[in-house]
């Protein structure tokens, strides 16, 4: 199985970490977010990766040079100019997916270098495949100042933000009596038929094709894992509690 990391944001939250590097090698108990998301595909029998850079893009390629790619096909999509956003840069790097013409319904793996997890990848996958979903995204009931929408059949239907002002409406992609709200994890599980869907160009999220594809009846499904460890390693107090969490053996090394 084939996967992309997206590592290429600036990672303003957690300087001054990333003032001299990039988010992707700042370091977790001396290993950095980078190494701990490949070993954790490795173990998922990803072989496989693209890795989209931008902010000290070099330092990614030098480091995965010094570790000999980890023993596996790592490709690099660079977005020297323009921060592509999750959707315009896994569109930059649909190449990688589609190299093989007889896999182009193959599901692959996306997910954030940010964030670490047990999720469940296997049985996302088998989820995905029993459902012959377009995309599956691993989603939590929790906090979050922007929730997306699913229905009772687990099909993405909108999305709101607790942030906006009261009043303001949710973005409703495809009608439903009953939406829960559930909050992204970072991780998707994305069949490469995907790619002449996303008509989108330049930057753009992601997010924003799924509702759009959920509103033209594309099923983009949620994979609750509500009982799995998750955390977004997005701030410097993330990065010490995930620490506490290893020390502790609440999460795995």
């Amino acid at each position: 199985m084939k996967a992309m990391i997206l590592a290429a944001g600036l990672g303003t939250r957690l300087r001054p970490l990333t003032d001299t590097r990039p988010k992707a090698l700042v370091e977790l108990n001396g290993r950095t977010l980078l190494e701990i998301t490949l070993t954790r595909l490795q173990s998922f029998r990803v072989t496989e990766a693209i890795i989209n850079v931008h902010h000290h893009a070099q330092m990614v390629v030098d480091y995965l040079h010094s570790k000999n790619n980890f023993n596996m096909r790592l490709e690099i999509s660079r977005e020297d100019d323009q921060l592509l956003d999750t959707g315009g840069g896994l569109k930059k790097a649909a190449w990688f997916f589609e190299e093989d013409p007889s896999h182009l319904d193959k599901p692959f793996l996306l997910h954030n270098v940010d964030v670490i997890s047990t999720v469940d990848l296997g049985a996302m996958l088998r989820f995905h495949n029993e459902n012959g979903a377009l995309a599956t995204l691993a989603v939590r009931s929790r906090e979050s100042g922007r929730q997306l929408l699913f229905n009772d059949q687990l099909e993405l239907s909108g999305r709101a933000s607790r942030t906006a002002t009261p009043g303001c409406v949710p973005e409703i992609s495809a009608f439903s009596p009953q939406l829960q709200p559930l909050a992204f994890s970072g991780i998707h599980i994305v069949s490469a038929r995907l790619f002449p869907m996303l008509t989108e160009a330049g930057a753009f999220s992601i997010i924003d094709s799924y509702l759009r594809l959920s509103s033209a009846s594309q099923k983009i499904l949620a994979f609750r894992h509500d009982t799995s460890y998750w955390r977004d390693l997005g701030k410097p107090t993330d990065l010490a509690q995930a620490a506490q969490d290893l020390q502790a053996n609440i999460l795995p090394s």
